[in-house]
């Protein structure tokens, strides 16, 4: 083993050993033992309908901009609206909470490997919307299979929402933010389908995707220089917080993805205030001394607090 392997190595052992002091599940720990399989990788299946869909969603995204000079300010706004409540309601997007959280996970436990859903050593478009057009790595089906899910088998909403997501997002994506301008502010309805509906959309789940690509791979790396995921200021502003990812991949099992509370990052701010309302509850934290600790011990020497 190299002198870079040892240091790696002895990076991952120490994640592991902070997470299993602050939490009692280890699903979204790196698993610093699986090994990729040598020889052919597996042939890339494309998966023509979301090819399809994605193509026909960003055409119209890009003819909605002709919109953009018709539409009322009222309408801008709740463009806005949409963007955050979606963003924070549902940040999933593309799939049900369930299967989201599952191969969140799975990027967790097996990042930047051939188990993991967007790799971001297979390059920027697949990390940011190549996954999506093409089959799944056969690893990251079988790790995915071997995960712990009951606590997500168990929360009613998650099983709720799974059951009912494509209704979910052709009502909640689509139908609302079209309908809302026209029935109340007397917008037309193809100026709500395509600024707050498809434009929106479009860049609701572009911003998000840059958390898979982009903060995988430019930026500073003050907690762990080890691994990928960087901060990155851009996509914690497009993303509503989650551009601080070399902490998020440090300490996953912090709920704030960041220990600058809620600078920068509404996502925190939102859980904040499930809480204080009582809809959450139990949110996990690092403390301070364990972030110092390990800033000294495995960061980029880019640190600034605060």
């Amino acid at each position: 083993m190299t002198q870079t392997e040892t240091r790696n190595h002895r990076a991952v052992q120490q994640q592991r050993g902070d997470a299993a002091a602050e939490t009692s599940t280890v699903e979204d720990v790196f698993d610093d033992t699986y090994r990729e399989k040598e020889g052919k990788k597996p042939p890339r299946i494309f998966v023509w309908r979301n090819i399809i869909l994605m193509s026909l969603l960003h055409v119209g995204a890009l003819y909605g901009l002709l919109f953009l000079p018709s539409a009322s300010c009222l309408t801008l706004a709740w463009m806005k609206t949409c963007n955050l409540s979606i963003h924070l309601l549902f940040p999933c997007h593309m799939n049900d909470i369930f299967e989201w959280a599952r191969d969140h996970r799975v990027h967790h436990k097996y990042s930047e490997t051939d188990a993991d859903p967007h790799n971001a050593k297979r390059g920027f478009f697949f990390a940011h919307i190549g996954w999506l057009l093409v089959r799944k790595h056969p690893d990251v089906i079988e790790k995915g299979r071997k995960l712990e899910l009951s606590d997500l088998r168990a929360d009613e909403v998650v099983m709720f929402q799974r059951r009912h997501y494509k209704l979910s997002v052709v009502i909640l994506c689509f139908l609302v933010p079209m309908l809302v301008p026209w029935y109340f502010w007397g917008e037309s309805l193809a100026v709500g389908y395509f600024i707050p509906g498809l434009l929106r959309y479009t860049i609701v789940l572009n911003a998000t995707w840059l958390v898979n690509s982009a903060a995988h791979i430019w930026g500073n790396r003050p907690y762990d220089e080890s691994i990928n995921p960087r901060e990155n200021a851009l996509v914690a502003f497009s993303a509503a917080g989650e551009g601080f990812h070399n902490y998020h991949h440090t300490f996953p099992f912090d709920y704030a993805t960041s220990e600058f509370g809620c600078k920068l990052n509404l996502t925190t701010a939102f859980i904040d205030l499930m809480c204080f309302l009582g809809l959450a509850k139990d949110p996990k934290r690092v403390s301070k001394e364990m972030i110092s600790a390990r800033v000294k011990r495995t960061g980029d020497g880019s640190y600034k607090s605060g």
